[in-house]
């Protein structure tokens, strides 16, 4: 199971640093880096500097900062960085419904839009078993449309937590994006906040609260991935702003 680093103070001030960059990629850095090397080597300067803000670009979109996990087991947490542009009641995907996964009532779907300056390492919204992992071929549709939920390249994860509680969410490759990389399978054991992979380049993804469970979120609002609380299992509430 992996956790992320914990720094105890002890005193003393804590500088900003560059985020660490995930090893998926170092590769593309590495041959951006390269790149912008040989650009200057044959005295285009112009085109070198261009390729060096592209490579400070690649490394930043890779960026895998360290995240405080809220520690409640109630508490449905955000899988990505971006911005809430849709919340609805929809069904489940088929790949994801019947009684081995989350039933065939409508659920609400809350979906965030990760742009290509967001972060794009994807975290699992509960901690449990991973039960599903569903890799689907598909278009390269803006992820910001609603039909790139059904039409888009996408990877369905279902998790269930130790009292059989289970969630999904749906990782889904967008205009740019080309490549969803996962890091779980099915049978692993997850923690809350855990990393369970990337999509490369501008996505979206989408989770399907539990049924009796309103969102704690409202659209136009940016999450944190492993940090924003989505939703409160059983909480019913609706906070002001939703639209469904």
């Amino acid at each position: 199971m992996e956790h992320d680093d914990i720094t105890i103070a002890t005193g003393g001030n804590i500088k900003w640093r560059f985020p660490p960059v995930h090893p998926e990629g170092v590769k593309f850095g590495l041959i951006a880096a390269a790149i912008t090397g040989i650009f200057f080597l044959l005295g285009w300067d112009v085109i070198g500097w261009l390729m060096l803000i592209v490579t400070m670009w690649v490394l930043a979109f890779f960026r895998d900062p360290v995240r405080a996990v809220p520690q409640d087991e109630g508490a449905i947490i955000a899988p990505a960085d971006g911005l809430v542009t849709l919340i609805q009641k929809v069904p489940p995907p088929r790949e994801m419904a019947g009684a081995a996964g989350l039933g065939d009532q409508p659920l609400i779907r809350v979906s965030i839009f990760m742009s290509v300056f967001d972060v794009h390492i994807n975290r699992t919204p509960i901690g449990g078993t991973i039960k599903s992992v569903v890799y689907i071929s598909g278009k390269f549709l803006n992820a910001d449309l609603d039909k790139a939920s059904e039409d888009n390249e996408r990877q369905h994860i279902l998790v269930e937590r130790h009292d059989g509680l289970r969630v999904g969410f749906t990782q889904i490759a967008g205009l740019v994006a080309r490549r969803i990389v996962p890091f779980v399978k099915p049978g692993d054991m997850v923690a809350a906040g855990q990393r369970i992979g990337l999509i490369r380049f501008g996505s979206r993804v989408d989770v399907y609260l539990p049924a009796g469970t309103a969102p704690r979120v409202i659209l136009g609002q940016r999450t944190v991935a492993g940090e924003t609380i989505l939703g409160q299992i059983g909480d019913r509430r609706v906070i002001a702003g939703i639209q469904q």
